[in-house]
């Protein structure tokens, strides 16, 4: 950098903030451009590249309501458990209750159409 850059760096450095935005205030004005849309768009590229969006690997099947046909949902439960059938029934019951936790994504979505199939309004977390 030379010696003319290098001073005006160390000047600049000096400011305070309020100065600082001041600064590019008449910058702005005098070469007739905007300092904010670069720098948005550098900062949007900066958000992105920083951290990859981890995948969820592990889901639960949760049952929000049996439905009508209990008896066919308590079936698939114990097709889909190794629970007995009072465990399953009780389980059948229970809002919200998890029938299978973390499992992989095609196992879950396996369970929530088997179950949904059998009547039951099912989600998968």
């Amino acid at each position: 950098m030379s010696d003319k850059l290098e001073k005006l760096v160390e000047e600049l450095s000096t400011l305070s903030v309020l100065e600082a935005a001041d600064l590019v205030k008449k910058l702005e004005e005098k070469w007739g451009v905007s300092a904010a849309a670069p720098v948005a768009v550098a900062a949007a590229g900066v958000a992105a590249a920083a951290e990859p969006v981890e995948e969820k690997t592990e889901f639960d099947v949760v049952i929000k309501d049996p439905g009508a046909k209990k008896i066919d949902v308590i079936k698939v439960i114990r097709q889909l458990t190794s629970l007995g059938l009072g465990e399953a029934k009780a389980l059948a019951e229970t809002a919200g209750a998890k029938v299978l936790s973390a499992v992989g994504k095609d196992a879950a979505t396996d369970a929530k159409k088997k179950l949904e199939e059998a009547g039951a309004n099912v989600v998968v977390e």
